[in-house]
């Protein structure tokens, strides 16, 4: 079992662990906190004053070793610059050479300080969560708030990070002209003069690629409360971006975020006509309910074996995906002339069994560098929003009635068709232009060449983070642990049966999954019974249903924005997740039909009263369940 403590220490430049942030004390200091108010020693006031003195400090020591490192480096680049001059007019190629790995070297130590600035940064702000989750405060939004922009403030130095951006200016200027002065002997262009050929430097892109990471993760508005979807590794490894790049190629990320809108259009496009389409076929009308909730029931099972065959390949399964859901809409189209209900809910299980959103998921999180990965995750949920609006409003254009070879085409059936011709355009595009990104597992049996240059640079980048402490850890660490917000190691292991994944469940999860499973029962009863109501009650037509119910779907993603960056920086999440419940049981009981004459404005607003409430409640859950799995 790791403790987060340790994994910090762990990953410190063994020459500098005196000027980073002590984790460990400020931990023991929130403990202390917390049973001195217990005991009614300490008020809170003081709790405050007192830990922010403590951290000012903190963050003070660090930025003067900062500042003190940048200034080395500045001096070291300085003299590098007067031995440039002079080879300026004396140029010799082992001269230039050598100063090449001169200048090569301070890159490898700014490398080294922009992990300590990010690990520095990763330890406040665990150290910041820590405390609001002990003490229930919003300390977090308060600390960064009067500090960010303050003048006396040491923090926009560690989030901001000033001053590098020069240094790296500084070295990929005289490598540029180094670099000329070697393959050309002399230039009259200078790296000002050709903005659009950036330098090729391993040491540069590795400082670029750091500084990017850097800028991510210590992103302020992330920092007070934008969360993402889809997690990343917490402390800095100077490999993860350069695999990052390599997995990345962006028209197999829009393959990804296709596949996702398409299967969105493909389970909500049936669903203004399926009561008509059931009855067609000589079943009652509430039949639609199982029609429509067949594909949601077959997803269940496909993201099992979606999830483990990700762990192999992205591009077979969504090959298998498209190819599946291609046959699971012809047979959905030909049931109306096979005359089969049997056919029809078939046809929605093969549709359903083809769900590939945990392949989509899985390659964001995956194959996409962390500098883009939020946008790339805005995009999956703006793909499924806007699937869920397309697909009803799809159906209500689909008002036709005609026959070809025997085959009818009319609103019942051509969605299924619309559908087949999407998915088969749709494999036909992911097999000529999806590309299947590296994987490490391939790298092990690729015999790596690179010169010996590249190999001792490599080498030198990777050393710092790969020091490890050889002094036992205090018995304090392991005597904290339980207090610990890190998880067992063995919680992180794979579970290997449905008895050992159930046992991993805490029991605040398991009331998420549960709370989770009922606002999904309600959604999908407010919409598969739609059709049906609307049409008993009110006489609405299938373009009246379309309409209502893309109308319905157009709310997703205003919600979603609203309560991520407004409502969830307002309240805690537990009084949002309490009023967005009580919101969907108001909702539900607003739809029945008791004392009044039920009208089109109950229905509608009640509808609206429970899908918006509900999409809240699922936002919510969501970054709950993304804090569990950084924290």
């Amino acid at each position: 079992m790791v403790a987060f403590g340790k994994k910090l220490k762990e990953r410190q430049i063994q020459e500098w662990q005196g000027y980073y942030i002590n984790y460990k004390l400020m931990k023991k200091r929130v403990k202390q906190y917390a049973q001195q108010i217990q005991l009614g020693t300490l008020d809170r006031r003081h709790v405050l004053k007192d830990f922010s003195r403590m951290l000012d400090n903190q963050i003070e020591k660090t930025v003067l070793f900062l500042l003190e490192q940048q200034g080395l480096l500045a001096s070291r680049i300085a003299k590098l610059g007067e031995e440039h001059e002079v080879i300026q007019q004396e140029p010799h190629i082992s001269r230039i050479a050598e100063l090449r790995e001169a200048y090569r070297a301070v890159g490898q130590e700014l490398l080294k300080l922009l992990f300590f600035v990010e690990v520095n940064a990763v330890g406040l702000r665990k150290i910041l969560k820590k405390f609001d989750k002990r003490f229930g405060y919003k300390f977090t939004d308060y600390y960064v708030k009067t500090r960010a922009n303050h003048p006396y403030s040491q923090l926009q130095q560690v989030f901001k990070h000033v001053g590098f951006g020069a240094v790296v200016g500084a070295l990929s200027r005289n490598l540029h002209e180094l670099q000329e002065n070697q393959e050309s002997q002399g230039s009259f262009l200078s790296i000002y003069d050709q903005p659009t050929l950036p330098l090729q430097d391993p040491v540069i892109d590795s400082i670029r690629a750091a500084i990017d990471r850097l800028s991510n993760s210590t992103n302020f508005l992330n920092f007070l409360g934008q969360h993402a979807l889809i997690m990343h590794e917490e402390l800095p490894a100077p490999v993860d971006e350069r695999v990052d790049e390599q997995s990345y190629h962006f028209m197999s990320l829009f393959l990804n975020l296709a596949n996702t809108f398409l299967y969105m259009v493909n389970t909500y496009i049936i669903v203004p006509t399926a009561d008509d389409y059931s009855m067609s076929l000589g079943a009652a009308p509430t039949v639609c309910g199982i029609v429509i909730g067949a594909m949601a029931v077959a997803q269940v099972f496909s993201s099992v074996y979606f999830s483990a065959w990700s762990n192999r390949s992205y591009l077979r399964p969504l090959i298998f995906s498209s190819i599946v859901l291609f046959l699971g809409n012809v047979l959905y189209a030909l049931a109306y002339d096979l005359n089969s209900i049997w056919i029809l809910i078939i046809g929605r299980l093969l549709c359903g069994f083809g769900s590939a959103r945990a392949v989509n998921r899985r390659y964001i999180s995956d194959c996409v560098p962390l500098k883009i990965r939020m946008q790339a995750s805005a995009g999956f949920v703006s793909a499924s929003a806007l699937g869920m609006a397309c697909g009803p409003a799809l159906a209500g254009l689909l008002q036709t009635n005609f026959k070809i070879f025997n085959i009818t085409f009319n609103q019942d059936t051509l969605p299924g068709w619309l559908m087949t011709i999407a998915w088969l355009i749709y494999l036909v595009w992911l097999w000529i232009t999806f590309k299947e990104p590296y994987r490490e597992i391939e790298e092990k049996h690729v015999p790596h060449q690179s010169n010996a240059e590249n190999n001792a640079l490599e080498k030198g980048i990777k050393q710092p983070l790969l020091t490890s402490l050889k002094d036992k850890v205090d018995e304090d660490d392991d005597q904290d642990y339980e207090d610990s917000e890190e998880a067992p190691e063995d919680s992180h292991q794979p579970a290997n049966s449905i008895g050992a994944a159930y046992r991993l469940l805490t029991p605040s999860v398991k009331v998420q999954l549960l709370i989770y499973f009922m606002l999904k029962y309600a959604m999908e009863i407010l919409l598969s019974e739609s059709s049906v109501i609307t049409t008993y009650y009110f006489n609405w037509t299938t373009s009246t249903v379309s309409i209502f119910l893309a109308c319905l779907g157009l709310t997703v993603l205003p919600v979603n924005i609203i309560v991520g960056s407004y409502i969830s920086n307002m309240f805690e999440d537990r009084q949002i997740l309490l009023a967005s419940e009580i919101m969907v049981f108001l909702g539900i009981l607003f739809s029945f039909n008791v004392i009044f004459p039920y009208t089109e404005p109950q229905y509608i607003c009640s509808g609206l009263l429970m899908f918006v409430s509900a999409e809240v409640l699922e936002g919510i859950k969501e970054q709950e369940a993304f804090h569990q799995g950084t924290s």
